[in-house]
């Protein structure tokens, strides 16, 4: 994977825990938030960090923002600041510019202003926590859209012991086999003669109609 450079404006549990995965994983990463405490609590897991109001348009083009990668604005409940943050990033050129809502209104308004993407991290977590409670055998739920998603899904019993092609999931069921994993592999490239093994758990996409039969057939198991 290619180094990113990337710089996270506000540092609370969300920007925290963003700004630390990122770093972990391999790419330069840039903390910026206006509490002092924030900056000495984060300086040692991030490539650096800097106590800064980025409101101030002019206090943030110092800091190269034109080079980074992506940005994200991860500013808790202050919208006003969120949003000045967002436009003075997009207008400074800024690539990616990824920011975090508090509700729908504030997600329209990150958006109509130019945010590339707009995450509404309650509202993400309420579906997948909700389609995990109905479906003790789905793993992981993640929205792509409003239409599609990416579940993560154990291998229904009825598929047991039979290969892709026999199956034909995307004529049966409208949906696609991403990845297979096994106790001990992942197999991100499934060929028409793979076989689906007890303990298996597939990665599908679909649409959010076809992956609720999906989810009909592992909750009955």
């Amino acid at each position: 994977m290619k180094e990113k450079q990337i710089i996270v404006i506000g540092l609370g549990r969300f920007g925290q825990s963003v700004a630390t995965t990122l770093f972990k994983m391999g790419h330069d990463v840039l903390a910026v938030d206006d509490d002092e405490n924030m900056i000495q609590e984060i300086a040692d897991s991030v490539t650096h960090a800097v106590q800064m109001d980025a409101t101030d348009e002019l206090a943030l083009r110092t800091l190269g923002i034109r080079n980074f990668d992506i940005a994200v604005v991860s500013i808790g409940t202050n919208i006003q600041s969120s949003i000045m943050v967002t436009l003075n990033l997009k207008e400074a050129g800024v690539k990616k510019v990824v920011a975090k809502a508090t509700n729908d209104m504030h997600a329209r308004l990150l958006t109509k202003i130019g945010a590339d993407k707009v995450i509404l991290p309650e509202h993400d977590m309420g579906i997948r926590v909700a389609h995990n409670l109905v479906a003790a055998n789905i793993l992981d739920f993640i929205e792509l859209s409003p239409d599609y998603s990416i579940v993560e899904v154990q291998a229904p019993h009825a598929w047991l012991e039979k290969d892709i092609k026999t199956l034909d999931a995307r004529a049966k069921y409208g949906i696609n086999i991403m990845a297979i994993k096994s106790e001990m592999d992942i197999n991100i490239s499934p060929r028409a003669t793979d076989v689906i093994h007890e303990g298996d758990v597939l990665v599908v996409i679909g649409s959010i109609d076809d992956l609720s039969k999906i989810e009909s057939l592992v909750s009955n198991d």
